[in-house]
């Protein structure tokens, strides 16, 4: 479908059809599994705070809803297209299978800069956009959460929007929200938690001693810099972060306090006292054990997977590795590789646990959210590990297969609508 065109839904794509190869899935069955079953364009008018009247554009991709409501981000970047909401939505709907949950992938954005956007000009754009996908939207047909250049305040704005076009309060139709709006404690860092769990657990897997284990960050942000603190707690050394200004590196550890500081104050970690500056292109490249790419799509490339130089890379980010990429880091099994949508997923199981105690009106502690988020994301690490050691075939494709024919499956018997 030319109108999804864009790299990212390429790259996704083609994890598809070699998943599908592998599961020998009928053409005519692939058709209707890798496509989205609906996507939305929408035409955001707001007004500027000097009187100008400004048009973004937003986009809403559903990908399927075969085991019950879609779910996924929306995202506000200046580069956000409709193909790059379609294969985030896809690589959702293979994250949500892989853990078992009821859901199908969704994904939304709007293109629009939110750091050029005073925070009256974001309400607008926010409430407009949900009032134009209302149709579209609701805690039993598909439920948003924050992403990219959104946050709790986006969500608490889009709940608000929907809950006055129904005439009473519905929490439901996002997660992410604030706690005294029905939101989730542990939601925030559920993303990083998941990562550094599924760290430590791969540091098992290939005999790695994590304590003295040295990392390097890509992306320090909502989930980076979580990452940093979960790994830092069992004894790793965080020696190089970065965001998108560029990055540092300290070769004795970086104080991860005195730079949350420091990031919190200049908006960037560049600048940090006691670090040297390093571009984001040699910090992927870093002599370390453990490499988080947490940032954005298509950061590990072919021209670059060869000089990779850790034990483990964990993909917090959705499509960091390209399959180009992928190709390269077949050959090379000194490399241990927690796929994205593996590693990523502790982020959509605490939004579904959002949702179901918005469901039910009840509440759990955080110390039930995270042992109920470990022991989610353990049953799906050790079938993907199970599943990679038996056929003998990368993680990647071992996470893929897994999701993908949950969903062929469901929509196989379901039949031909969902």
């Amino acid at each position: 479908m030319q109108v999804f065109d864009h790299p990212s839904f390429r790259m996704a794509c083609q994890q598809f059809d070699l998943a599908a190869d592998y599961l020998q899935i009928p053409d005519d069955t692939r058709e209707r599994v890798k496509y989205p079953r609906r996507a939305i364009t929408v035409a955001v008018p707001i007004r500027r705070d000097d009187g100008r009247t400004e048009v973004f554009t937003g986009y809403r991709v559903q990908h399927h809803n075969a085991f019950g409501p879609t779910k996924g981000g929306l995202r506000f970047h200046p580069d956000v297209t409709l193909g790059e909401v379609a294969a985030l939505a896809m690589w959702m709907s293979w994250k949500c299978a892989l853990t078992g949950l009821p859901f199908g992938g969704a994904k939304g954005g709007v293109t629009c800069d939110p750091r050029r956007l005073s925070l009256d000009e974001l309400e607008r754009v926010t409430r407009r956009y949900t009032q134009e996908v209302i149709p579209f939207i609701g805690p039993q047909t598909d439920v948003a959460g924050p992403d990219m250049g959104t946050n709790e305040q986006t969500m608490a704005w889009m709940m608000d929007t929907y809950s006055v076009h129904c005439g009473h309060a519905v929490p439901n139709v996002v997660t992410g929200k604030p706690t005294s709006l029905g939101g989730s404690v542990g939601r925030r860092e559920a993303t990083g938690r998941g990562v550094g769990y599924l760290v430590n657990r791969a540091t098992d897997a290939i005999g790695l001693d994590l304590a003295n284990a040295t990392v390097a960050i890509q992306g320090y942000g909502k989930v980076g810099s979580v990452v940093a603190l979960c790994l830092a707690r069992y004894g790793a050394k965080i020696v190089a972060v970065s965001d998108t200004r560029g990055g540092i590196y300290n070769a004795r550890g970086l104080d991860l306090w005195a730079l949350g500081r420091h990031a919190a104050q200049e908006k960037t970690v560049t600048g940090f006292p006691e670090s040297e500056p390093l571009t984001n292109a040699q910090l992927l490249t870093l002599a370390c054990d453990i490499l988080v790419p947490a940032a954005v799509e298509g950061q590990i490339t072919a021209a670059n997977a060869s000089q990779l130089q850790c034990r483990i890379l964990a993909e917090a980010a959705n499509g960091p590795t390209t399959p180009e990429a992928d190709a390269v880091l077949r050959e090379r099994p000194e490399i241990f590789v927690l796929p994205d949508i593996l590693c990523n997923a502790g982020g959509v199981v605490v939004s579904y646990f959002e949702w179901v105690q918005d469901l039910q009106s009840f509440f759990w502690g955080e110390t039930e959210i995270v042992d109920r988020l470990f022991r989610i994301l353990e049953n799906a690490y050790t079938q993907v590990l199970n599943q990679s050691r038996k056929e003998k075939i990368p993680m990647r494709l071992a996470a893929l297969s897994l999701g993908i024919k949950r969903v062929t499956e469901a929509r196989r018997i379901r039949g031909l609508f969902p």
